[in-house]
C-alpha cells in the first residue's frame, strides 16, 4: 500500500512533510472525530446517535476562531462540515457520506472544483473531505482490491496541491502548510466505531513546515493525540486555543521556530488548560504555592509533585513556570540557557500531559444529582415491572390449579434463570467479561436446555419402569417429541456458538465462517442458495402441520414463496456486485423483495383473522383436551380460543420467515446458515413447548426465547464494539442515502436474532396450554387477554429492565475507569439499543394478539346473534 502513495512517501524522505500516528479516541466514527481535531474536546458516546444526523457546534472551535478574523473558507466533500459549521463557507459542495456504495462520485465530485479552487486567491482554508477511501473499505475492507487505486488517486490529489503550494510561494504568495487527516481507521472486515489499534491509528501529516528529519524510517515512530492537531493549529496561525482542548501542541511543528517563541507556545497552551482544569475543580488555586519553594533543583522539585490530583496538578504548572522565568533570566548572558530551556520544555509537557490524561478521563462526569434521579427513575420502573410479572405468575399459577404453596417451591430451571442473571450482572463489572460476553449467553441457552434434557430423561426413565419398548408411547407418545426437540436444539447452538469466534480479544482465532470462507465466494454463495431452500421448506412444512381449510394453507404459502424465490433470485444474480459502482438491477429486485414482504406481512396480519374458518364444539374439543366439555360449553360463544391459537400460530409463523428472508437479503453471506438455524431453534422449541404435559412455567419458557436471542445476536458475529456494526447491509436496495431508511435497516441488520425471539411469542401463545384460562365467572375478554399476554409481553420487559438500571449503575461506577470509553461505553449504546428493539418487539406483539382476538370475538357474536335468530 505504501507504493500507491510514493509522491507522499517521498515528501516525508526528503523531510518535506512530518507524519505522525494520530491516535484517535473511541467512538471512531466520523462526526465525533472531526469535532475532537477542529476543538481538541473529547466527545461523548452519545455523538454515535448524532452521527446519522449532524448538529451544529456549538463548542469554541478552530474555524469559528479563523472567521472571527476575517478568514475566508471553502469547503468541498463530506456534507458533515456543512452541518456542523453552517454559513462559515463562502463556497461549498457537500456530498453525502454515508451511501457507502459510492466509491468514485464522491471523490469525482471534490476532485472536480480543486483546479479551480488552487488557481483563486480569495480564500485562507479550503477543507477537502474525500469519502472513497472509507467506503472503498466498507465494501471490500482494508484489503480490498480497490484500496491501492484509491490511494494513488488520493497521492495525486496531495501532489497537485502541494506542486501548487510551491508555485505560490515562488510568487510570493505566501506559504502554505497542508495537513492530511484521517478521522479514524477500519478493521480487517470493513468496519469501524471500535477501540481496537486498526479504528484508532489514524494520519496527521504536515506538508509545508520545516523539517529537521530526513529518515523516512524514523517518522513512522512519530505518535500523537488527534486532539492535538486543535492547539497545534491554533498556535500556528495565531489564533486562541479552543477554551474546551484537551490536547498539547506538537512539538516538531514548531521546531522552525526559536526557542523564545516555542516556548511562548508551550506557555500559551498551559495556560489555556490550566483555566481549564480551573472551571472543572472549583476549589483548584496555585496562588497558594509560592515561586520561592521551587527555586531548588530540578530533582527536588519534581519530587514535590506529590498528593492529590490537584496539588500535583498545580505543582507541575508552577515547576514549569519557574522554570521559564529562569530560562528568560538567564537568556540575555547565555549561561547554561540551553540545558535551562530543555528542562523547561520537559517541565511544559510533563505538566500538559498530566492535565490532558486527566481531563480526558473526567469528560465522563457529570452532576451527581441528576445521575442520581435517573438511576432512581430506572430502579422504581424496574421493580413495578418485577412486581407486575411476580403477580401475573401468581395469577397465572392459581388459575392453572396450582395451590398457592406450590408457588414457593421451584424448580432447578427456574433457579437456573434467576442465577444466570444474577452472574450476567456481575460479570457487567469486568471489563474483559463486558468484551466476551458472548460467553455467558452461549452458557446459560446450553445449559437451561441441558437440564431440561436431564429432567425429560428422568420423566423417561419413570414412566418407562414397566416398559422398556414403550419410548414412544411413554407420556401420550410426546416424551421422544420432547427429546428431539432439545437435541436438535443443543446441536443447532453448538454450530453457531462455533460459527464466529465473536467478542473483541479472539476474533482472529479459528472458527466455521473463516473456514468457509477459504473456499471462496462461490462456497459461500452455495451455502446462501442453500440456506434459502431449507428456511423456505421448513416454512411450507409448519404451514401444512395446522388443521386449517386447504384454501388458507394455499393462501399464505403461495404468498410466502413469491418473495422466497425473489430472494433466491437475488444471490443467485448477485455475483460481484457488492464492488460495482452502479447495480440499477440489484437494487430495483431489493426493492421489490422489501415492498413483497411488507405487503405479505401487513396483509397477514390483517385478512387472517377474518379468514380463519369458526369451528365448532366437536371439532373446539378435538383441538385442546385440556379444555372440559362444560368449559367449551359456556365459553366457545364467547371467547374465541380455538381461532385464537390457529390465527396466532400462522401469522407468528409468517412473521418469522418473512423476518428470516429479509435477513437473507441483508445479512453478510456466510450468516446465511446460522439464520436458518436460529429459525430451527425457535420451531423446534415450539415443538418442545406444544408436547410437555410437564413443562417449565411460562415466565420460564418466555426467558429462555429472550436468551436464545441474545445468544443468537452474538452468533452473528456482533459484539459490544461498534466495528461490529454492518454498515454495508444498510444500503442495500437504496438508490439514494436516506437517513431514516439506512439507520432502520442497520438496526434490523445488528439486532436480527433478538427481534426474531420476540416475534416468535406471538407463535408461541399459540401452541401453549390453555387449561388455565378456562375461569367461569371471573372470564372475559380483558381477562383472557391478560393470562395470555401478561408473561409473554413482561418478561422480557422485565429482564431488559434488570440489565439497563444493572448496567447504567456500573457505567456510573466505572465513569472514572481507564476503559470507561472503549469498553464501558459502547456497551452501553448496545443496552439502550436493545432496550429499543424489546419495547418495539413487545409492541409488535401484543398489538398483533389484539386486534387477532378483538376481530375473532367480533366474528364470534356476530355468529352468535345469527344462530340465536335462526332459532
Amino acid at each position: 500500500m505504501m507504493e500507491s502513495m510514493s509522491y507522499t512517501q517521498s515528501l516525508l524522505a526528503n523531510g518535506m512533510a512530518i507524519g505522525y500516528h494520530a491516535k484517535a479516541a473511541p467512538p471512531t466514527v466520523t462526526m465525533p472525530r472531526l469535532k475532537a481535531m477542529v476543538s481538541g474536546a473529547i466527545g461523548g458516546f452519545l455523538d454515535v446517535a448524532f452521527n446519522f444526523n449532524t448538529q451544529a457546534l456549538l463548542d469554541d472551535n478552530l474555524l469559528d476562531q479563523f472567521f472571527r478574523i476575517g478568514w475566508k473558507m471553502v469547503m468541498l466533500g463530506d456534507e458533515t462540515w456543512l452541518r456542523l459549521f453552517p454559513g462559515l463557507f463562502i463556497r461549498q459542495d457537500g456530498v453525502s457520506s454515508f451511501y457507502v456504495k459510492d466509491t468514485i462520485q464522491v471523490d469525482h465530485n471534490v476532485s472536480r472544483h480543486l483546479g479551480d479552487e488552487l488557481r483563486r486567491d480569495d480564500w485562507s482554508l479550503l477543507v477537502l473531505h474525500y469519502l472513497g477511501l472509507d467506503h472503498v473499505g466498507h465494501i471490500g475492507g482494508r484489503n480490498s482490491a480497490l484500496m491501492a487505486p484509491k490511494l494513488a488517486e488520493m497521492d495525486d490529489v496531495v501532489k497537485m496541491i502541494h506542486l501548487s503550494a510551491i508555485q505560490r510561494q515562488k510568487n510570493n504568495e505566501g506559504r502554505t502548510l497542508l495537513v492530511v487527516v484521517s478521522d479514524h481507521g477500519m478493521t480487517e472486515n470493513g468496519n469501524h466505531g471500535g477501540s481496537s489499534y486498526e479504528e484508532t491509528d489514524s494520519l496527521a501529516l504536515f506538508v509545508g513546515l520545516n523539517s529537521h528529519m530526513h529518515d523516512q524510517a524514523s517518522t513512522t515512530r512519530n505518535s500523537a493525540y488527534q486532539v492535538d492537531i486543535a492547539p497545534t493549529l491554533a498556535l500556528l496561525f495565531g489564533v486562541p486555543i479552543p477554551k474546551n482542548n484537551v490536547g498539547i501542541l506538537i512539538s516538531k511543528a514548531f521546531e522552525s521556530l526559536a526557542d523564545e517563541d516555542q516556548l511562548r507556545a508551550m506557555e500559551l497552551n498551559a495556560w489555556q488548560l490550566i483555566r481549564l482544569l480551573q472551571a472543572q475543580l472549583p476549589g483548584l488555586s496555585c496562588a497558594n504555592l509560592s515561586r520561592k519553594a521551587f527555586s531548588d533543583s530540578h530533582e527536588s522539585r519534581t519530587a514535590r509533585c506529590r498528593g492529590r490530583m490537584e496539588k500535583m496538578l498545580c505543582c507541575l504548572y508552577m515547576n514549569a513556570a519557574v522554570f521559564h522565568s529562569s530560562w528568560k533570566s538567564k537568556k540575555a548572558s547565555r549561561s547554561n540557557s540551553r540545558e535551562e530551556y530543555s528542562s523547561t520544555v520537559a517541565a511544559y509537557y510533563e505538566f500538559m500531559k498530566s492535565a490532558s490524561e486527566w481531563l480526558s478521563r473526567s469528560s465522563a462526569n457529570k452532576p451527581a444529582d441528576l445521575l442520581t434521579f435517573g438511576v432512581t427513575a430506572m430502579a422504581l420502573s424496574c421493580l413495578i415491572l418485577l412486581t407486575l410479572i411476580f403477580s401475573m405468575n401468581r395469577e397465572v399459577s392459581i388459575a392453572g390449579k396450582h395451590t398457592q404453596n406450590s408457588m414457593l417451591w421451584w424448580c432447578s430451571d427456574e433457579f437456573f434463570i434467576v442465577g444466570s442473571i444474577l452472574i450476567l450482572i456481575l460479570s457487567m463489572g469486568s471489563s474483559s467479561m463486558v468484551e466476551e460476553e458472548q460467553y455467558i449467553w452461549h452458557f446459560m441457552t446450553s445449559t437451561f436446555y441441558l437440564i431440561l434434557l436431564r429432567k425429560t430423561l428422568k420423566s423417561f426413565a419413570v414412566g418407562n419402569m414397566r416398559n422398556l419398548f414403550g419410548f414412544f408411547k411413554c407420556q401420550n407418545g410426546r416424551t421422544g417429541i420432547r427429546l428431539c426437540s432439545i437435541f436438535v436444539t443443543l446441536v443447532s447452538g453448538r454450530i453457531l456458538r462455533g460459527w464466529h469466534q465473536g467478542g473483541v480479544n479472539w476474533t482472529d482465532l479459528p472458527d466455521i465462517s473463516k473456514w468457509l470462507e477459504q473456499y471462496g465466494s462461490d462456497s459461500v454463495r452455495l451455502i446462501q442458495l442453500t440456506s434459502g431452500l431449507l428456511i423456505i421448506c421448513l416454512g411450507l412444512l409448519a404451514l401444512s402441520s395446522i388443521e386449517l381449510k386447504r384454501r388458507v394453507v394455499k393462501l399464505v404459502g403461495f404468498s410466502f414463496l413469491i418473495p422466497g424465490l425473489l430472494v433466491l433470485w437475488h444471490i443467485v444474480s448477485s455475483q460481484e456486485i457488492k464492488f460495482a459502482s452502479s447495480a440499477d438491477n440489484a437494487t430495483s429486485l431489493a426493492q421489490m423483495i422489501y415492498a413483497t414482504l411488507g405487503m405479505i406481512t401487513f396483509g397477514s396480519v390483517m385478512s387472517i383473522p377474518w379468514l380463519m374458518p369458526i369451528r365448532i364444539l366437536d371439532k373446539c374439543t378435538k383441538h385442546d383436551a385440556n379444555l372440559s366439555t362444560l368449559a367449551l360449553v359456556n365459553i366457545q360463544d364467547k371467547y374465541p380460543l380455538v381461532e385464537f391459537r390457529d390465527s396466532s400460530y400462522v401469522i407468528g409463523l409468517v412473521y418469522l420467515l418473512c423476518w428470516c428472508l429479509l435477513q437473507l437479503l441483508l445479512q453478510q453471506p456466510i450468516n446465511s446458515m446460522p439464520i436458518f438455524l436460529l429459525l430451527v431453534q425457535i420451531l423446534v422449541s415450539m415443538i418442545y413447548s406444544s408436547n410437555s404435559w410437564r413443562q417449565p412455567k411460562e415466565w420460564v419458557e418466555v426467558a429462555a426465547f429472550y436468551c436464545l436471542g441474545m445468544a443468537g445476536h452474538f452468533a452473528l458475529g456482533n459484539s459490544n464494539s461498534l466495528a461490529t456494526i454492518d454498515v454495508a447491509g444498510a444500503f442495500i436496495g437504496l438508490s439514494s442515502y436516506s437517513t431514516l431508511i439506512s439507520g432502520i435497516l442497520m438496526f434490523i441488520i445488528t439486532y436480527a436474532s433478538p427481534m426474531f425471539a420476540l416475534l416468535s411469542i406471538v407463535m408461541y401463545i399459540s401452541v401453549k396450554k390453555t387449561s388455565h384460562l378456562v375461569e367461569f365467572e371471573i372470564a372475559d375478554s380483558g381477562y383472557l387477554l391478560k393470562m395470555m399476554l401478561g408473561l409473554p409481553c413482561l418478561v422480557p420487559l422485565g429482564l431488559n429492565s434488570i440489565i439497563l438500571v444493572a448496567y447504567t449503575i456500573v457505567l456510573l461506577l466505572m465513569r472514572n475507569h481507564l476503559f470507561v470509553w472503549s469498553v464501558f461505553s459502547p456497551k452501553y449504546l448496545y443496552v439502550c439499543a436493545t432496550t429499543v428493539c424489546v419495547y418495539v418487539g413487545v409492541f409488535v406483539v401484543a398489538a398483533t394478539e389484539i386486534y387477532v382476538y378483538l376481530v375473532l370475538n367480533l366474528r364470534r357474536k356476530k355468529q352468535v346473534l345469527i344462530c340465536n335468530g335462526a332459532r
